[in-house]
Formats: structure tokens, C-alpha cells, sequence
């Protein structure tokens, strides 16, 4: 059988950059896989507008794994189904907290609502599966992003426009490294109503097997003063932490 020589090239791309959390170059590609250039930029543009990779424009643009790869080809941990463990965890727990759990990812400096549960009477939220938010005002964002590797941090702060969604919300990069910080000492991440005037959520990082951060998974709810948002965001922890173990994590962060 005769095979098609581009779709050999691109799945030979997907491959290579998926083998390079921390990017790689056109150059590279080329170079590794010995491509013309003309014809590896053509593959990979294609690919950045189709969501396959994702465009780092620093100095040398870097690619990485896109959502839309993630999506088709999302990770199989001893032989389980990656988000067949984690949506029924999040249907008990959303069952137990009686509010609204979601479960997210990077996606370039961007945080992605992969799983949604509710409670028996939900909550409106304007966050629903497959849609995007800023990493820097989310609680889903500040967890994973406390828990990335520095350069990936860097990567994620150079790529960030802060912009004003409500009085509370984080403006500058030196508030949010600060902010990272509180977040690792405490082992949870708050959305003090940073996003949405009346919306408070805290979320807790989720780790593979290789003990990099997978994800995190949040509560969402209506503001209310009288809330132990504390006490919520140790629980968030644990189960952040039971998800984390059922993926195959061993250890503690």
C-alpha cells in the first residue's frame, strides 16, 4: 500500500513535538527529521490553526502539544482511560460539596475546562467543557501553573496580557509569581472572585504518573461570606490528590 508522504511527515511532527514538553523549533524539525523547511512550516502552521500544536512566539518560535491532540490522542495511564477515572470522581465529589467541579489543562497560557460535574441544583457558570480562561485569574490556572517546571512557568508569565476582569484580579507579573508561591504553601489555588464578581473557586493540581502536573481540579460557587473557603480548599486538595493516585501517581507534592 502506498502511503501518503505528507501524512506521513505530519504524523512524524506530531510525534517529534509531542517528545518536547518544553518546545521545539522549526529548525529542529527539520533537522531531525530531515524536512525541507518550506514544506515542515507549511505542516506545522496548518497544524497551530487546526489546535494540534501550540505557537510559543519568543525570540525562536517553539511548538508544543496542542489541545486538539490532547483531545484525540489524551493520555491511557495502565491500561485506563484517562478521563473515564476522573468524571466519576468528580460527579461525587461535585455530589458531596454540592457545588459545581470541573476538571482542566494547559493549553499554552490559557487553562481549558476538559470535565464539568454539578450538584442536584447547579449553579449558572459561564465556564462549560471545552472553553478557555486566563491561567492568572483562575484557581484551575494558578494550580497547574504553581506546579509546572520554571521554564514552562516563564514561558506561560512572557506569554500573559493581563487584563482587568473585576477589582481583585491579578495586573502584573511580580502579584502573581507572589500569588504562586502562597498557592504551593498552601497546596490549593483561589479565584477570589478574580474572574466573576460573584464567583469564588479553588482548585488543587492533579499528577501523572511521572509526578508532572497534569491538570487541576476546582470548585466553583456563589460568593458568600460566611464560606470556609479554607476548610474547601483543603477538601479540593485531598481529592486532587486521591484523582492523582488513581492515575498512577506515587507520592505526595
Amino acid at each position: 500500500m502506498k502511503l501518503n508522504r505528507t501524512t506521513q511527515r505530519t504524523v512524524e511532527i506530531l510525534k517529534l513535538v509531542s517528545k518536547n514538553p518544553e518546545g521545539i523549533t522549526l529548525d529542529d524539525i527539520c533537522e531531525k527529521l530531515e524536512l525541507p523547511k518550506t514544506s515542515a512550516y507549511d505542516i506545522v502552521t496548518t497544524l497551530a490553526e487546526m489546535g494540534m500544536v501550540n505557537v510559543d512566539r519568543g525570540q525562536r518560535q517553539r511548538y508544543t502539544i496542542g489541545l486538539t491532540a490532547y483531545r484525540i490522542g489524551i493520555n491511557y495511564t495502565n491500561n485506563l482511560d484517562f478521563i473515564s477515572v476522573i468524571e466519576p470522581e468528580l460527579r461525587a465529589f461535585a455530589k458531596e460539596v454540592g457545588k459545581t467541579v470541573f476538571f482542566g489543562v494547559r493549553s499554552d497560557h490559557d487553562v481549558v475546562y476538559i470535565c464539568k460535574a454539578e450538584p442536584e441544583n447547579p449553579i449558572i457558570t459561564t465556564a462549560t467543557v471545552g472553553t478557555k480562561n486566563p491561567m492568572y485569574c483562575t484557581s484551575l490556572g494558578k494550580a497547574i501553573l504553581a506546579y509546572s517546571d520554571e521554564e514552562t512557568v516563564r514561558q506561560v508569565i512572557n506569554r500573559i496580557k493581563f487584563r482587568q476582569k473585576t477589582d481583585r484580579t491579578i495586573m502584573d507579573r511580580a502579584s502573581l509569581l507572589a500569588e504562586l508561591d502562597r498557592v504551593r504553601q498552601n497546596g490549593y489555588a483561589f479565584d477570589a472572585r478574580e474572574m466573576e464578581e460573584h464567583m469564588e473557586c479553588v482548585g488543587a493540581p492533579v499528577f501523572g504518573p511521572d509526578g508532572s502536573v497534569a491538570g487541576a481540579i476546582s470548585v466553583s460557587s456563589l460568593y458568600k461570606p460566611t464560606e470556609n473557603y479554607e476548610l474547601l480548599g483543603k477538601l479540593v486538595s485531598e481529592k486532587a490528590q486521591e484523582v492523582s493516585r488513581r492515575l498512577g501517581f506515587i507520592g505526595k507534592r
